[in-house]
C-alpha cells in the first residue's frame, strides 16, 4: 500500500506448489525484504488447482507483476504452468523432496520452446529472489544498487570467514601472513598480448555482431558450442534485440576473458552457452553483477555435467538456467526480461509466445 492508502501491485509474485515449501520461500522473502522489492505470495498446485494457477498468473500479468517465482518439489510442473500463461520472466526454484530434488530440477528446467523457466539451484530460494532482483534492476537503478550491495555482503562474509578460520589454525608450519595482500594483473600487462577472442557470424545477413553497445552478450565457451549459440542469436534477431557474440574460454584465456568482460560492462545481460564443466557461466558471474542466463550443451554425459555445474550456484550468485540444448529458450527469456520496459520487444515476444508456440 502506498502512502496515500492506494494498493500498489507487487513487482514479484511467489507461488508455492505446497505450503510445505514455505521454508524455501522464506529464503526468497528475506532477500526481497533486503532488496526492498514488493512481492505477493500464493499457494497453488499445477496439478490440483490448475485453474487457480491460470487465473493468478493471467490477472497478475495484467496488473503489473514483472517477475514470477515458482517454488515446487517432486514433479515440479508449477513453474512451467506459470510460464504457459505469461510473457513475463518466470524463475523456477526446485525443492528437494525426493531423489535429492533432481526430479523437480528436471521438471523445471527442461521446458519446451517458447516457454522458458529460469531455473536456479535446488532449494535456492535466496538465489531465485536475487535473480528476480537482477531482472527488476535492469530498469530500476535503486534495485540494481541494492543487488550490488547484497553481492558485496557475500564477499565480505567470505573475507570474515577466512580471517576467523586462519586464527583457529595452530599448525607449526602454517604461514599465516603469506599473500595477505596481492595485486591483480594490470590492463597494461594484458595489452601486451594479442587478444584470444574470435568474432563470429560477421559476414552473415541474418546473424551479425553489433559494434556499438549491445543489449546482450552471447558467450559460447568453445567452437563446439557455436551451433547452439546460433539458436540463441536467431531468436534475439526475431525479437529485435541487439547483441555481441564472441567465442572465448575463461579456462584457456582467463586474462583475455576478463578484458572482454570489461568491454561488455554496459550490456543488459549475458547469455553463456557452454558444455562440460561450464566454467563460462561461473566466470561471468564472478566478474559481473549483471544477470546471467546459462545454456547447458550436451558434450559428454548427455549434458548433465554442464546442467548441474551451471544451475547449482552458491548463494548470492545465481544463473538463470534453461534446458540442455535449448538456446532458443534463452533468447525468449532475454526477450521476457528486456520486454518489461521495451514495448517493441514485448510486441515481438507476444507474437512468438502466443502465435507460434507450435514451432
Amino acid at each position: 500500500m502506498s502512502n496515500n492508502g492506494v494498493f500498489m501491485s507487487p513487482k514479484i509474485m511467489i507461488i508455492l506448489g505446497s505450503a510445505s515449501d514455505i521454508k524455501i520461500a522464506q529464503k526468497a522473502i528475506d532477500i526481497l525484504e533486503t532488496l526492498e522489492i514488493s512481492y505477493s505470495l500464493k499457494v497453488a498446485s499445477a496439478h490440483r488447482t490448475h485453474e487457480k494457477v491460470k487465473k493468478l498468473v493471467v490477472e497478475a500479468t495484467t496488473k503489473g507483476v514483472e517477475v514470477f517465482i515458482g517454488i515446487a518439489g517432486l514433479a515440479a510442473h508449477l513453474p512451467g504452468s506459470i510460464a504457459a500463461y505469461t510473457h513475463k520472466p518466470v524463475i523456477g526454484v526446485p525443492v528437494d523432496v525426493k531423489v535429492g530434488g533432481l526430479d523437480a530440477l528436471f521438471a523445471s528446467v527442461q521446458m519446451p520452446f517458447p516457454a522458458p523457466v529460469a531455473t536456479v539451484g535446488i532449494d535456492r530460494g535466496d538465489n531465485g529472489a536475487i535473480l528476480a532482483g537482477q531482472i527488476i534492476g535492469v530498469n530500476n537503478p535503486n534495485v540494481k544498487k541494492k543487488v550490488s550491495e547484497l553481492r558485496k555482503s557475500y564477499e565480505k562474509k567470505i573475507k570474515n570467514d577466512e580471517e576467523k578460520l586462519i586464527t583457529e589454525i595452530n599448525g607449526k608450519l602454517f604461514q599465516k601472513e603469506f599473500l595477505n595482500e596481492y595485486n591483480e594483473i594490470s590492463e597494461e600487462e594484458l595489452d601486451k598480448e594479442e587478444p584470444h577472442t574470435d568474432k563470429i557470424f560477421k559476414e552473415s545477413e541474418s546473424i551479425k555482431s553489433v559494434e556499438n553497445t549491445p543489449m546482450v552478450s552471447v558467450v559460447p565457451g568453445s567452437y563446439s558450442d557455436v551451433e547452439e549459440a546460433k539458436k540463441v542469436v536467431l531468436t534475439l534477431e526475431r525479437l529485435g534485440i541487439s547483441y555481441d557474440i564472441s567465442v572465448i574460454s575463461p579456462v584457456r584465456y582467463p586474462d583475455k576473458f576478463k578484458k572482454y568482460m570489461d568491454q561488455m560492462k554496459d550490456v543488459k545481460l549475458f547469455i553463456a552457452v557452454t558444455g562440460l564443466s561450464s566454467h563460462v557461466t561461473g566466470s561471468i558471474v564472478a566478474l559481473s553483477e549483471k544477470l546471467v542466463i546459462g545454456v547447458p550443451c550436451s558434450v559428454e554425459l548427455n549434458g548433465l555435467d554442464s546442467l548441474l555445474s551451471i544451475v547449482n550456484m552458491p548463494p548470492g550468485v545465481p544463473v538463470g538456467t534453461v534446458g540442455i540444448g535449448n538456446g532458443r529458450n534463452a533468447g525468449v527469456l532475454a526477450g521476457e526480461i528486456l520486454g518489461i520496459s521495451d514495448k517493441n520487444i514485448e510486441k515481438e515476444l507476444k507474437q512468438m509466445k502466443y502465435k507460434t508456440a507450435d514451432i
